[in-house]
């Protein structure tokens, strides 16, 4: 499983920040992958508690393991889409994602039903992409495998990780969604890929957008996009991790 976590680790600790998180306070993360944010969240609210909703069993799986493991009893997990999960109405005081709310069929029903879930004069905080091409880790990694042949990583719309780079979408489907005072932040941070060039390649090769990439190519065009990518890796590597530049949007709004 690919390690979020360590990649996103800047990022993280800016969403943190802008959370401020108090005791007592309940927290839902919306996408919580294996639930760092969720964790986070339940050691800062406490006697609070935190949520977490995801899709991927397997994620959660992991999450729950390494709740138990931390010893946090005010923290769970749901398998669920947060689009139409059922939640207790006006329950939490904070709503989270980290990189979690982008695929949404209908975002602005996703928003609505998360809206409901929050109390009056609740914030939801949400890091989300901003431009594909304001991702190095996307353009540099995409020219290694696709050789310059793709004009854009294959995939759905729903399945789009840059669906809210537009502050002007955004903030029409939160306000769609019944919320108020959207905010739009700037955040420039790096992303790791691993602490050498070989593992970063191994990480890699985890992203469905690298499987989409290599899955068309023959044997030949492959090896030679592997090679392509090894030396892109090689070049960001810092000798403290391999790094590429990343640019996102730190959201901010709040259920009236």
């Amino acid at each position: 499983m690919f390690d979020y976590d360590s990649e996103l680790a800047r990022h993280h600790e800016r969403l943190l920040t802008a959370l401020d998180i108090r005791p007592g306070d309940r927290v839902l993360d919306i996408g919580c992958g294996t639930g760092r944010t969720t964790r986070d969240a339940a050691r800062a609210a406490s006697p609070g508690s935190a949520l977490g909703i995801d899709v991927s069993g397997p994620a959660l799986a992991q999450a729950l393991r390494q709740a138990e493991a931390e010893g946090l009893r005010n923290v769970d997990f749901v398998r669920g889409d947060a689009q139409a999960h059922p939640f207790p109405q006006e329950y939490f005081g904070l709503g989270v994602s980290r990189f979690g709310t982008m695929f949404f069929s209908d975002p602005v029903a996703a928003f609505a039903n998360i809206g409901r879930a929050l109390r009056p004069g609740a914030r939801l905080v949400q890091l989300v992409w901003q431009a594909a091409d304001r991702q190095e880790w996307h353009t540099a990694i995409r020219a290694a495998l696709a050789g310059g042949h793709a004009s854009s990583a294959p995939g759905s719309t729903a399945d789009d990780p840059f669906a809210l780079a537009d502050p002007e979408v955004v903030a029409e489907v939160l306000t769609a969604a019944g919320f108020t005072a959207v905010d739009v932040v700037d955040v420039r941070e790096p992303v790791c890929y691993g602490p050498d060039a070989d593992r970063a390649r191994a990480a890699v090769l985890q992203l469905r957008m690298a499987k989409d990439w290599l899955a068309d190519l023959d044997a030949s065009s492959a090896g030679r996009a592997l090679d392509r990518l090894s030396a892109t890796l090689d070049a960001h590597d810092t000798g403290d991790g391999v790094w590429f530049d990343s640019r996102a949007w730190l959201v901010g709004a709040r259920r009236p």
